[in-house]
């Protein structure tokens, strides 16, 4: 995992997340700085770990407040939790169908101790041209149990790094696609070519609302399982990182790319004209999110059956408003903005 001299892989993981939270909230408040900054919130796991939540939301509106300034988001959720405790027989079995590294013994019935690290984050602007943005990256580090009375951490049998980052727009304006998938693309090149196309695809595929034929988003890249081993979507022969200091290395060019794709956009968009008609439609888009994160997203679903957990966190994802309409005829018009976003979505094009 690491040499005798070097920090434990968790630690550094650890460390590099409260820096790159702190690099990302830092950055949207001096983006807007006539806003009210982000919420600060750490929050300790009774069952073991901690994390902080970072999150921004708009005061409830007021009469009083009309002539207040209308800050750039409407809400966004910078996270970090770093979590430790025992994965029980079922958590296991259903982890392994997506981590073959993870060895384990079904009719043992045993549990495993384990370690969670990661951020998440999740941004829905204000302005409709504007794109929502979600990003996560995290590491995870199954251990043998040690002897009952024994302290300290046992031996690693099983590790992997995940993540991804992907746009979701109201409206497309192709620019900003290609700028958002050539910025990760660059991030990915350095470690392997072959990773975007295939992490590209990944995520199109996982980000897919089966019950509305449609993508969330534009995708961006999602992957998972990332270790020394054998990996499902990626052939032996296939250059990429496969260390835990090499991986740890890609997972930090990826986290160091959030800003770059993503800030130029938002700068570009953030004072488009609006109406009602656009605010309608992104209303309507941001129910779509609403739908794929409740219904589909692994995570959330995880999240929310797992005893303790913090629904707070969890939910932080979700938008503060959406909208559903019954037979809307918006995205049905031809030739519409909102159609041309309609077809991107359900056929997804390359963009890097």
């Amino acid at each position: 995992m690491a040499s005798a001299t070097a920090k434990p892989m968790r630690q550094q993981v650890e460390e590099y997340i409260h820096t790159l939270q702190d690099e990302i909230v830092s950055a949207f408040e001096k983006l807007d700085p006539n806003a009210s900054s982000f919420k600060r919130d750490s929050w300790v796991r009774p069952q073991g770990g901690k994390g902080q939540s970072c999150v921004f939301s708009m005061s409830p509106p007021s009469s009083e407040r009309s002539n207040a300034h209308v800050p750039i988001l409407e809400k966004a959720g910078v996270n970090i939790s770093v979590v430790h405790g025992i994965l029980p027989p079922a958590a296991i079995k259903q982890m392994r169908a997506d981590h073959s590294t993870l060895p384990y013994d079904p009719d043992s019935q045993a549990s495993l101790p384990f370690f969670a690290a990661g951020l998440s984050l999740v941004v829905h602007p204000q302005n409709p041209s504007a794109p929502t943005v979600h990003a996560n990256y995290r590491y995870f580090e199954v251990t043998e149990p040690l002897p009952e009375g024994q302290e300290g951490t046992g031996k690693v049998i099983a590790w992997w790094f995940g993540g991804g980052s992907d746009l979701t727009p109201s409206y497309l304006f192709e620019e900003d696609a290609k700028h958002f998938h050539g910025t990760l693309k660059g991030a990915c090149d350095e470690y392997g070519q072959e990773l975007y196309p295939v992490f590209k695809e990944w995520c199109d595929k996982y980000f897919y609302i089966p019950h509305r034929g449609e993508s969330r988003g534009i995708g961006g890249i999602f992957f998972d399982d990332l270790s020394d081993g054998h990996h499902a979507k990626l052939s032996d022969e296939t250059p990429r990182p496969k260390t835990a200091d090499e991986l740890f290395k890609f997972i930090q060019s990826l986290g160091n790319a959030f800003i770059p794709s993503y800030f130029p956009i938002l700068e570009r968009r953030i004072s488009a004209p609006s109406d009602e008609h656009k605010r309608r439609w992104q209303l309507l888009r941001r129910g779509r999110y609403v739908e794929f994160n409740l219904v589909y997203d692994r995570g959330t679903k995880f999240g929310l059956m797992t005893p303790g957990a913090r629904i707070e966190s969890i939910l932080m994802s979700l938008p503060e408003t959406a909208r559903w309409e019954y037979m809307s005829e918006l995205g049905n018009e031809k030739g519409s903005e909102e159609e041309k976003l309609i077809e991107i979505l359900k056929k997804p094009r390359d963009w890097a």
